[in-house]
């Protein structure tokens, strides 16, 4: 299966766009090292290479092509797995659903895929606090993108929830659009919290502390009828 992403994608342009600034920075760092030897501009250089370093080493996609089966959901995000639990969802499923969360790391890839083949049919932009995104309050009170997919196995929901460090997250998906499995939809900058939310008796196939990978770590399997 090739590796796709959503039509809107426009990842590339927001990569242009922050590394340009960056390089920017570092070009005058670099020249004020050359011009004015000292203390001073040896520090806004130490600062500013290894930042464009950790900049160009975040703006990371790369291809994941395999073969995915839709009696699995697909992790949405790299990071690790902080927490699962059954919450109340009242934003779009409205009902009582088993949460995964991912915590995702400055040196995690930040792209965000579909966890299932579907149809987008909710999409909303929940202005909020920046709390640390592996605090509780994160998930209710953090800036957050939400979107909703009706799939073969019911209505499911991620959620792109921002951070201490991410301020800004990007979903390239519009309302009535067809989603792949694995496709890529969105990006959050830098350290950050995805949540995906499944129906009641998903048989949830990770752990707590586990390494995942988007598109391609299994969370869990759907229910039989």
């Amino acid at each position: 299966m090739s590796d796709q992403r959503v039509p809107d994608w426009s990842f590339n342009k927001n990569k242009e766009i922050t590394l340009l600034g960056s390089s920017v920075l570092l070009v005058m760092a670099f020249t004020a090292l050359l011009l004015w030897t000292g203390w001073l501009s040896g520090i806004f250089f130490g600062i500013i290479f290894p930042l464009w370093c950790i900049l160009f080493y975040f703006f990371r996609d790369p291809d994941r092509v395999m073969e995915r089966s839709q009696d699995y959901y697909y992790s949405p995000g790299d990071g690790v797995v902080s927490d699962i639990e059954t919450v109340q969802e009242v934003d779009y499923l409205k009902g009582d659903f088993v949460r995964i969360g991912i915590f995702l790391s400055i040196f995690d890839v930040h792209v965000q895929r579909a966890p299932m083949a579907g149809v987008v049919d909710f999409v909303t932009h929940q202005a909020g606090k920046n709390h640390p995104a592996y605090t509780p309050e994160a998930s209710y009170e953090n800036d957050q993108i939400i979107m909703g997919l009706d799939t073969s196995a019911g209505k499911i929901l991620v959620k792109q929830i921002s951070g201490i460090l991410a301020r800004k997250c990007y979903n390239y998906a519009k309302l009535g659009e067809q989603i792949l499995s694995g496709q890529r939809y969105g990006l959050i900058k830098f350290g950050s919290r995805v949540e995906l939310y499944l129906p009641l008796g998903t048989r949830v196939r990770c752990l707590v502390g586990e390494k995942v990978k988007g598109g391609i770590t299994i969370l869990a399997e759907i229910a039989d009828e």
